[in-house]
């Protein structure tokens, strides 16, 4: 966590509380000692929340805002893996070895980024049976989610990347907090896609038509998740069948 972040944690307030998911699955002892030992940092854009070699200190959770989880290759090109919208939680296959990151995470736009302490982490860990069933089921939608990226990192079409990358972002089980609305711009959009603002506009413009998503102001209201998580395979059927009735 970069160090002036670091410095500036402070206790969550009871807003910022009630927008962590996996506190009202503790009992209540569970509870006490989890909103003791949590902190919260304002995190600026640009500020980094944890970088590649850092070792494991919190787990971390995004309360408000935006963030990007990424790593640079051997040419210095930025890969980016995934956005972190409001609600979502990372780092716990990482806290749980106590390893270092492989991974940054980078604020994209002001953001409220909350830290449990590795130490407390684990002490759920050892005796929350809610604790360990949220963890269970981040990591199981986490692994979902990675084998997806791999395969719309190979997508052309920016309409299918968009769309994926949209879907991943609407997650329920990983971003609860997000609901059906993503307040996002088109321009952060861009830098999670890894395509130019005009290219996400177009694709955007499809999306809708498709009645997918609508834009609003500041943000994209997702109207059909099924949809846009099955339109390749909707498309690749559609041309399949096109060359059917060609033959």
């Amino acid at each position: 966590m970069k160090s002036d972040l670091h410095q500036r944690r402070r206790p969550p307030t009871d807003e910022e509380l009630s927008n962590i998911p996996w506190l009202t699955l503790l009992m209540p002892k569970e509870h006490d000692r989890a909103v003791n030992a949590l902190r919260v940092g304002d995190a600026e854009k640009g500020d980094f929340v944890c970088r590649v070699g850092r070792p494991v200190t919190y787990w971390f959770g995004n309360v408000s805002g935006l963030l990007k989880m990424s790593t640079d290759n051997i040419d210095g090109q930025t890969m980016t893996f995934t956005g972190v919208p409001p609600g979502g939680w990372f780092g716990e296959g990482t806290a749980l070895k106590r390893e270092a990151y492989r991974y940054n995470i980078q604020a994209l736009r002001a953001s409220v980024v909350a830290g449990l302490p590795l130490e407390t982490f684990h002490w759920l860990i050892d005796n929350s049976l809610g604790f360990n069933r949220f963890v269970m089921n981040q990591l199981n939608e986490r692994l979902a989610q990675f084998i997806a990226a791999r395969e719309f990192d190979r997508l052309s079409n920016p309409d299918l990347r968009v769309a994926r990358n949209l879907a991943a972002l609407f997650n329920p089980v990983l971003f609860p907090g997000v609901g059906d609305l993503l307040r996002i711009t088109q321009q952060e959009l861009a830098y999670l896609v890894g395509l130019s603002r005009q290219r996400v506009n177009e694709a955007m413009i499809h999306l809708q038509e498709e009645a997918l998503i609508r834009v609003e102001y500041g943000g994209v209201r997702i109207l059909n998740l099924h949809g846009l998580r099955t339109l390749m395979i909707d498309r690749r059927n559609k041309d399949n069948s096109s060359k059917e009735n060609v033959l």
